[in-house]
């Protein structure tokens, strides 16, 4: 079996690395956009969250990954399956599906056989990526040159979290909720707004720029290449003591309490960055609210302090008055107004 690089073994980059664990804690975050240099680890640390994740149960036999216990989530194979007596479960790793920029519609959303369907009246579907990624991650890498047709169909279905497919007269339907995943070099071009509005974090990765760091990234990733089962035995004890941690923050985030002192900030912080509708508001708590239970603690200032940047500075009008980056300005705002 292949290893995936360990998650607690990638060196620095920890914006992107607290993104991502926000965004497997609660999905409804909104999924994650990693924009900066080539080579950061961008491919690497999502593949290696999904591989720290513990297994989700599935509905045995379903194409999708159906969640037996979501009964409002199912696709119409296992609504016929449940009303036929008790659903079969089996464990599944969380998937991490790829869409290539090239890939054709049918492939993303899945294909109908048509001659099928008109000759032996039989509804025949190829589930395509969106059915695979259910319950996992989508990665796009380059998301900013994604063709236009397959941005307005994410936008969809992102809004949706069901993927329907029509062809003549013929519909198929399932559920398609996913982390989406989105990476690029920002110098080759910028996202359309309304894609980049559906990613609820946005961070910024760099190539290390102090000699130890660039030392010790070489070294590991050389001792993983060499020897991946041994590099993923060194470190099996703090894997298992981050998946334990994103276990339990999961299972406090249904009872987690959001402070009015905090929603109090976090609507002061968006007033005084101008960020268009409420969006950014509930961005920001909820991620807050993710990094407060993977912490075992109540959201407070700490919290939408650290979420702050990565949740806010796609989101911000541009100011011709001010020639600060996006994130310069989040910071500074945040130091106004909590300092204050």
């Amino acid at each position: 079996m292949a290893h995936a690089f360990p998650f607690s073994a990638i060196v620095g980059q920890d914006e992107m690395k607290l993104a991502l664990l926000i965004a497997a804690i609660d999905p409804t975050v909104g999924g994650v956009l990693v924009f900066g240099d080539r080579g950061t680890g961008k491919s690497t640390a999502v593949r290696a969250l999904a591989a720290l994740l513990p297994p989700m149960r599935v509905v045995s036999g379903c194409r999708y990954g159906c969640d037996p216990a979501a009964t409002g989530e199912r696709c119409e194979e296992c609504v016929q399956r449940a009303l036929q007596g008790a659903l079969k479960s089996a464990s599944k790793n969380v998937p991490v599906v790829d869409l290539p920029l090239g890939a054709t519609e049918d492939r993303v959303v899945g294909a109908l056989d048509l001659q099928r369907a008109l000759t032996r009246g039989e509804k025949a579907f190829e589930p395509g990526l969106l059915a695979r990624a259910h319950r996992g991650f989508l990665y796009i890498d380059e998301v900013n040159l994604l063709e236009d047709h397959l941005v307005d169909l994410l936008i969809d279905v992102a809004a949706s979290g069901e993927n329907v497919v029509e062809r003549e007269g013929l519909s198929v339907r399932h559920p398609a909720r996913f982390v989406l995943i989105g990476s690029g070099n920002p110098e080759e071009g910028e996202l359309r707004p309304q894609l980049l509005d559906r990613f609820g974090l946005s961070v910024e990765v760099r190539t290390p720029d102090d000699l130890a760091s660039r030392v010790e990234v070489v070294r590991r990733r050389d001792r993983f290449e060499r020897d991946p089962e041994a590099f993923a035995a060194e470190w099996k004890a703090e894997e298992a003591k981050l998946r334990r941690r994103i276990v339990a923050a999961r299972a406090r985030l249904r009872s987690a309490e959001l402070p009015e002192t905090a929603l109090n900030l976090a609507a002061k912080l968006c007033l005084r960055l101008g960020t268009d509708g409420l969006r950014a508001e509930l961005t920001l708590i909820r991620a807050a609210r993710a990094l407060a239970s993977f912490d075992g603690g109540v959201v407070d200032a700490t919290h939408l302090r650290r979420v702050a940047p990565s949740a806010l500075r796609h989101r911000l009008r541009r100011d011709p008055l001010d020639e600060a980056g996006s994130t310069l300005r989040v910071e500074r705002a945040v130091k106004e107004l909590f300092e204050a």
